[in-house]
């Protein structure tokens, strides 16, 4: 198990998914919800975080699925 949290990013032939400080993507797809589905799977499944960034590469959203100290009180998940 690795700790590095997971990114969705666009990429030329949609969006990927991949790991923190990682050159190489995990997975490509061609929409940015089947990458945000696989990448939450993945940070389900290691206890990280899912970092979500738009086109232009700026963080759009972020969830946390690992043993967060501060836990939000949004309802959004």
């Amino acid at each position: 198990m690795t700790n590095k949290n997971v990114h969705i990013v666009p990429h030329e032939e949609g969006w990927a998914v991949k790991r923190e400080g990682g050159e190489r993507a995990s997975s490509v797809h061609s929409t940015k919800t089947e990458a945000t589905e696989a990448g939450r799977k993945t940070a389900k499944a290691e206890k990280v975080e899912l970092v979500i960034h738009n086109k232009d590469g700026k963080i759009s959203d972020k969830d946390s699925y690992g043993n967060d100290p501060n836990p939000p009180k949004d309802k959004k998940h």
